[in-house]
This record gives structure tokens, C-alpha cells and sequence, in this order.
């Protein structure tokens, strides 16, 4: 689904120049949770928002679903930004609007007809459990409630593929598994895509199937969760996980946390 080939980003000002990131080779199979570990500075930002193009790489090609967004006309990117959903820490969430018409809002820029964005609002409240607050405005909600709505307006254009910047690290923990717990259901229900970036390895242990680990803007390791967990090969990855394997380092279930109701997170 995402493959990344040599992608370099390099940062000009005049304090000087920065290579955020350097020689980025990823594929991310399709129906993947793939987890971006590293912490803060290590480009983990700037390697999410190069897969969208929300930053331009140097050098380097991006394919998503077998196009080559880095060639694509400013309009024909802007088309296929669409099959790909965005969340964030900090929600971005439009605080004039509410719950159904924040999710409405990608729906109505791509000129859906009015009935069919009911309608489609209605399905993705229900998923993520808030349609009972459907009519109620962002300052009204929890944080754990206002990434519900974030993830529900993400979905509204049908995307293939999810990228989380770091949308759980503002949550306390219970709240942020809720949240894990909802990414993996729609993983598994829509087959979607999910590229997620965090510096906490428990956010990996929790969802993800494969994880690369960022230093300095390189990967220095990647492969399946419990392989990398348990059998870390570089230094930083043993020093960001304290030497402690999945045997030692056993994450809560996400299960404990199904039967929690989303309108309380």
C-alpha cells in the first residue's frame, strides 16, 4: 500500500541546514498497523506528513497504492489525498462547529449531496460511539471524545489509509487504550491501512503488527513487533525499550478495555 524509496527531506534556513530525514526505505503492506518509533526530533512528524505530502521530500519517491505521489499535478495530489485520513494530537477540531457538522466538513469541500453526508455522518458516529453527542460542540467533550470525532471525520472520505501523529500521547492511559482499541476495530472492520507515530512503546506493543525505529532521521531497525521487542539488535532501540523484551514487558489486553463506553472517554 505505501512504499517509501530513498526519501531524504532537508530543511534550508539561515541557522543553518537540517536533514530531518535521510534515505527512507519503507513498505507498509496493505491491512498493516504500522508503527514510526522514535523520540521526540528523531523526524517521526516530518516522515508521516512526507507519506502524504503534506511536506514535499528532497529527494526520493513516495508510492501509495501504486502511484508515485511526488510526480502527480498539484490537483491529481490533491485527489489523492483523499484516500488518505489524518489524525492528530491536538484534534484540530473546528470549534464552531459541532460534532456532525466537523465530521460533514470533509464531505461538503468534495461537494457530497446533502443526503448522502447524513447518512454518512450517522454510520461513522456510530462506530465510534458518538452519536449520541452528535449535536454537541468540541469544548463540550472530553479529550478521548474529541479524537472519536477526529478519527470519524478522518474515515468520512473512504480512505484506504490512516495516519496517526502521535493521537494518543495527550490522552491518560485508560482513555488512549479506548482509543487504540478503536483504531484496531476499524483496522479489522474496513481493512484500512494504519500508519501510526509515537514515542511510546506501548502504543506499539498494543495495536501494531510491524514498528521501524527513527534516530536522527534514519531507520536503524524495523520488522515485527515481537521480533524487535524481544530481540532488539541496535543500541537505541534496546535504550528506548530499557532492555526489556515482551516477556518482561507484558502490555494490558485490549480486551479489558471493549466494554468501556466511548461516550465516557
Amino acid at each position: 500500500m505505501i512504499q517509501l524509496k530513498n526519501v531524504s527531506k532537508l530543511y534550508e534556513s539561515k541557522e543553518g541546514n537540517v536533514l530531518a530525514l535521510k534515505n527512507i526505505n519503507l513498505t507498509i503492506n496493505k491491512g498493516d498497523i504500522y508503527g514510526i518509533m522514535g523520540l521526540s526530533g528523531a523526524g517521526k512528524s516530518t516522515l508521516i506528513r512526507c507519506i502524504n505530502l503534506l511536506e514535499s521530500p528532497t529527494n526520493g519517491e513516495v508510492w501509495v497504492d501504486g502511484v508515485d505521489l511526488t510526480k502527480l499535478s498539484h490537483n491529481l495530489l490533491r485527489q489523492s489525498r483523499r484516500n488518505m485520513g489524518m489524525i492528530f494530537q491536538n484534534y484540530h477540531l473546528l470549534t464552531s462547529r459541532n460534532v456532525e457538522k466537523n465530521v460533514a466538513y470533509p464531505l461538503e469541500l468534495n461537494n457530497v449531496k446533502k443526503h448522502e453526508i447524513n447518512e454518512r455522518v450517522e454510520q461513522l458516529l456510530q462506530l465510534v460511539g458518538l452519536w449520541e453527542k452528535r449535536k454537541h460542540y468540541p469544548s463540550q467533550l472530553s479529550g478521548g471524545q474529541r479524537q472519536r470525532v477526529a478519527i470519524a471525520r478522518a474515515l468520512a472520505t473512504n480512505p484506504q489509509v490512516l495516519l496517526s501523529d502521535e493521537a494518543t500521547s495527550a490522552l491518560d492511559p485508560i482513555t488512549s487504550r479506548s482509543i487504540l482499541n478503536l483504531l484496531q476495530e476499524i483496522n479489522e472492520k474496513l481493512n484500512i491501512t494504519v500508519v501510526l507515530i509515537t514515542h511510546q512503546m506501548e502504543v506499539i506493543e498494543q495495536i501494531c503488527k510491524k514498528v521501524a525505529v527513527l534516530k536522527d532521521g534514519e531507520v536503524v531497525e524495523e520488522g515485527s513487533v515481537h521480533q524487535v521487542f524481544k530481540t532488539p539488535q541496535h543500541p537505541y532501540t534496546k535504550l528506548l525499550l530499557g532492555n526489556k523484551g515482551l516477556e518482561k514487558h507484558q502490555p494490558i489486553p485490549l480486551d479489558l478495555f471493549r466494554n468501556v463506553k466511548a461516550g465516557g472517554l
